[in-house]
């Protein structure tokens, strides 16, 4: 039996790491691609070493090599909107500095939208239900990669209390259950208990629709006509005339 034989690159320097192009929202992502890369292609060793003397020529070339080729590629996966912000830079350590400087600050901002509109979410008409659950587990997701971790025990008790007062029996169930559920089983449950109050209101509007409309025939049948309709309508045993009743005839007077 010929087993399949697996390919694998001969050295770390013939892989192949996508690194995204770094904008406001993926620095995290960004930086450990860009060290994976620059690592797997071994011009890392600048980022890793101080510069050397230059006389220690072998060294001192090794080291400039890996400064200006990091420096280069690095350039080249910043957005132009970012790059015109950041100053020219020779050593590729104080342009990395530089970039986290830039990008610690602007998460510390990122974060504190995040959780002010994560905390202010509340599940409207507007919205399915499972829109909504998808909408703040992607906040969640965000503010886990600005290291704002929750657990998922706390995302499923705070996601219920999002949920409007149709939903009290429903949560009421979740709390004396023994189990817990997972965002995923969550989502599931709640889609189906939307979908059985949609039923609910719909049997009520069914209900009281048809009775409302038989309160009003019944009003009907009962309202006396108004007194001009009856004259239009009634005619005298006397004169024969229409337009009045008897009592009412000047010649029966």
């Amino acid at each position: 039996m010929l087993w399949p034989t697996v390919c694998q690159p001969a050295n770390f320097s013939d892989m192949i790491c996508d690194v995204p192009e770094l904008r406001g929202d993926n620095y995290k992502i960004w930086k450990e691609r860009t060290l994976l890369h620059l690592g797997c292609k071994d011009v890392d060793y600048a980022i890793r070493k101080d510069e050397p003397p230059l006389e220690n020529i072998a060294l001192y070339e090794k080291w400039e090599r890996s400064n200006r080729l990091s420096i280069m590629f690095i350039k080249t996966k910043i957005s132009d909107g970012i790059r015109g912000s950041l100053e020219h830079y020779d050593n590729v350590r104080d342009l990395l500095k530089a970039i986290d400087d830039q990008f610690v600050s602007s998460d510390k901002a990122l974060a504190s939208t995040l959780i002010h509109q994560f905390s202010s979410m509340k599940l409207s008409g507007i919205h399915s239900v499972r829109d909504h659950i998808m909408r703040m587990r992607d906040i969640a997701a965000q503010l886990k990669r600005l290291e704002v971790e929750m657990s998922d025990s706390f995302l499923v008790h705070y996601i219920l209390n999002t949920l409007p007062s149709q939903y009290t029996p429903f949560k009421i169930s979740y709390n004396t259950h023994k189990e817990k559920w997972s965002i995923n089983e969550l989502m599931t449950m709640c889609v189906q208990e939307e979908g059985r109050l949609a039923m609910e209101e719909g049997e009520k509007v069914n209900l009281t629709t048809p009775g409302k409309k038989k309160i009003f025939e019944a009003k009907d049948k009962g309202k006396i006509p108004a007194k001009r309709d009856i004259q239009k309508s009634s005619k005298c045993f006397f004169c024969k005339k229409k337009g009045h009743l008897r009592k009412d005839c000047t010649k029966f007077k």
